[in-house]
This record gives structure tokens, C-alpha cells and sequence, in this order.
């Protein structure tokens, strides 16, 4: 039994294509040095001595950087290439982070969190585009399943890595270490990947003819669907930014307790999502995997108002919004992918990406907002509301489209 479910979990990640592997890889090894961003709040307020809105304000600098970065970054991938735009990406916000070690101003601090959250953040849809290059068409969701497993393994790492610096040695080995990764994955990413002709541009493919499809600005369709995917991801990331209050005051957790939730989360999807997509790839319309997510995001929530306030709930909470994640990202991001091709992905996964930034910037402020003037109660139901109003959303285009 053992033997036969560590074979199943074996063969899930079989088939993806070495490229796909190496640029998981190169995701890790990213995201295993993110520290500077989860503790600069607290580096503003405990070592710089800026006060809570300051820090507040910088935040929201870095989330409308990273929208803008997401909007030039699918720009600049459909124009130069995925490659070149993934390996400056990783260069310059390196540079940035070094760099960012020195600003000690208030109005310097915010412009650099900002410029660097632009370079940072066109990394993104760069990376979905060469995903969908280096990928088998037959196992696209899964293989966009591994980067996700990769950038999970790394989010667990970099800031528990992080707190251990901070603590023992100070906050400037944040910086160094964050800018270290970049590079390293930088060089990791040149030394052993090489650009696929069918990824680049038409206008790069001489003497090819290759048709050009509607812009993703005009394709009604996915901009529809985006809007469904954006309300999702609203609904989603409570999670990390209202829950743990939530698990603090109603639940009387501890920190220790908290974390362990929360990575609770990331251990399932580590565990589970590829060979989940494995078992269910091709089995079922995808349009009603991610409405299947997102209605598993709403019952993750209503759970709270439903039943009491106990540990046996808040776990399952976590492995209902764990489930809805691991149905509604990768397929979601494999219904967009379906709507372009190599001449417009970047456009595409741009606007894909610029959807989660969104969502980065409103969720926090609207679940405290709702949490805080109407209580929590008010907020997941609304949360749960919203996330079934965009699985009936997912639905009806589903049905629209395909009926």
C-alpha cells in the first residue's frame, strides 16, 4: 500500500519536459531567498523607525510596482522574448536588494520598493510564458503545478531562513542573501536553460508567418474571466492577511499555533497538487475545476460561521482553502494559456499576473476594513459570498463557451 501511493506520488512528476524542471529550479532558488519583502514592515518600524502608515504606505507602493510590473513584463515578453526578460528580472532585482540595503529615508525607501517590485514582478509572466514554451502541450497544468510546488518549498524556507537572520545576525543579511539567490538563480537560469524558438516573438521568427490573434485587451471572454479569477484570488488571500488575526483573537491561538496552520497549507500543496492534477488532468472540463476551487475557497471561509471556534475547525478550514487552491490556480492559468498563443502569451500572462497584483493590493485593506467596522462574521460572509458568485462566474462561461 505504502509502496504502490509513493509510486503513484513518483509517477505524477513524470513525463514533465527537463526544461520545466530547470526552471522549477530556478524558482526555488528565487524564492528560498525571499526574506526582504515578508519582513520589511517590521525592519521599517523596529530599525528605521518609521511609524505603522509609513510602513503601510511603502507596502502599497511595492503592490502598485509590482501591478505596473506585471502590465510591462507581459509587454516585453510578447516584444524581446520570455528569456531575456526573466534573466534581467532576476539580475536587476538583485541589484536592487543590495541596493535597497542602504536607503535609510523614507521617501528613498519608497521609490526604491517600488522600482524594485516593477523589475521584480515582470519576472512573473515572463516565467508563465516560458512555461508554456518548455512545457508538453498533454501536461501544461502540471508542469505550471511544479512551479507552484517550487515556489511553496521556497516561501517555507526564505522567511523562516530570514527570521533566523534577522534575529542572530541583523536585517542587512536579509538583503545580502535575497540579492545573493537572485543571482544565483540568474546564473542557474543561463548556464543551463536556452531559449525555444517556438516561445519568441513572430516578429523573431524570420520567415515564419504566424498569425496573430486578437489582443488579450480586446478578448472580452478572458477579460470576463479574469475578473472572476481576480475576485477569487480577493476571497483567497485573506487567508494570509485577516486569518491569522482571526486565529489570534477568536481561537486564542499563539503565534506557534498560527504557523503551523499556515504551513499546514503549504505542506499539502507540496505533498499533493501535482499528483492531484495528475489523477484529474483531462478527466474534467477546466472551467469546472476552477469553479469546483472556488466554491472550496468559500466553504473554507462560511466554516467559520457555522461552527465553533475549535482546532478540529480551523484545520479544516485550511484543507478546504488548500483544496480550492491546488483545483483553481493551475487550472485557472491553464484556461488563460488556451486563450493565446506564441505571438501574444505575454499579453496574456500579463494581464493574468496583474490580476493577482490586484488582488495583493484590495484584499488586506477590504478584509481589515470589513473586520473592523462590521466584525468577522460579516467578512466571511462576504468572502464566501464573493467566491461563490465567481465559481457561478466560472460556470456560465463554461456553459457559454462550450454548451
Amino acid at each position: 500500500m505504502l509502496r504502490s501511493g509513493f509510486a503513484f506520488y513518483t509517477n505524477s512528476f513524470s513525463g514533465l519536459s527537463r526544461d520545466v524542471w530547470i526552471l522549477g529550479m530556478v524558482t526555488l532558488i528565487n524564492r528560498s531567498g525571499a526574506m526582504v519583502i515578508p519582513f520589511l514592515t517590521v525592519y521599517m518600524t523596529r530599525e528605521l523607525g518609521f511609524s505603522k502608515p509609513q510602513a503601510g504606505f511603502a507596502m502599497s507602493c511595492f503592490g502598485i510596482g509590482s501591478l505596473i510590473g506585471s502590465f510591462a513584463g507581459g509587454q516585453l515578453t510578447d516584444r524581446i522574448g520570455y528569456y531575456v526578460i526573466q534573466f534581467w528580472s532576476l539580475i536587476l532585482t538583485g541589484i536592487g536588494f543590495l541596493a535597497l540595503m542602504h536607503v535609510h529615508t523614507f521617501p528613498g525607501l519608497c521609490i526604491a520598493v517600488f522600482l524594485i517590485s516593477i523589475v521584480a514582478e515582470a519576472f512573473r509572466p515572463a516565467n508563465f510564458a516560458a512555461v508554456a514554451a518548455y512545457a508538453h502541450p498533454v501536461n501544461i497544468t502540471r508542469s505550471f503545478s511544479l512551479i507552484r510546488l517550487a515556489v511553496n518549498l521556497g516561501f517555507s524556507i526564505g522567511p523562516a531562513l530570514g527570521g533566523w537572520l534577522a534575529h542572530r545576525m541583523g536585517y542587512n543579511w536579509l538583503f545580502l542573501v535575497d540579492g545573493a539567490t537572485c543571482f544565483t538563480a540568474a546564473l542557474f537560469f543561463r548556464l543551463l536553460l536556452r531559449p525555444k524558438q517556438e516561445g519568441m516573438p513572430a516578429e523573431r521568427q524570420a520567415g515564419q508567418g504566424v498569425v496573430h490573434r486578437n489582443s488579450a485587451y480586446t478578448d472580452r471572454r478572458f477579460l470576463l474571466f479574469m475578473l472572476f479569477v481576480t475576485v477569487t484570488a480577493i476571497s483567497f488571500m485573506q487567508f494570509f492577511s485577516v486569518v491569522p488575526v482571526f486565529f489570534r483573537e477568536h481561537f486564542q491561538f499563539n503565534e506557534r499555533q498560527i504557523g503551523s496552520l499556515l504551513a499546514l497549507n503549504g505542506l499539502i500543496i507540496a505533498l499533493g497538487e501535482v499528483p492531484l492534477v495528475y489523477r484529474i488532468e483531462g478527466r474534467f472540463p477546466k472551467y469546472l475545476l476552477v469553479a469546483t476551487g472556488a466554491l472550496l475557497v468559500g466553504a473554507s471561509f462560511i466554516t467559520f460561521n457555522l461552527f465553533p471556534s475549535v482546532l478540529g475547525i480551523a484545520v479544516l478550514s485550511v484543507v478546504f482553502i488548500t483544496l480550492g487552491e491546488m483545483l483553481n490556480f493551475p487550472f485557472a492559468n491553464a484556461v488563460a494559456l488556451e486563450r493565446c498563443d506564441a505571438t501574444n502569451r505575454g499579453q496574456y500572462m500579463g494581464l493574468y499576473s496583474m490580476g493577482f497584483s490586484v488582488a495583493h493590493i484590495l484584499s488586506p485593506s477590504i478584509g481589515m476594513q470589513v473586520a473592523g467596522h462590521f466584525g468577522f462574521r460579516a467578512l466571511w460572509f462576504l468572502t464566501s459570498g464573493i467566491a461563490v458568485m465567481a465559481a457561478l462566474g466560472f460556470w456560465l462561461i463554461w456553459k457559454k463557451a462550450y454548451k
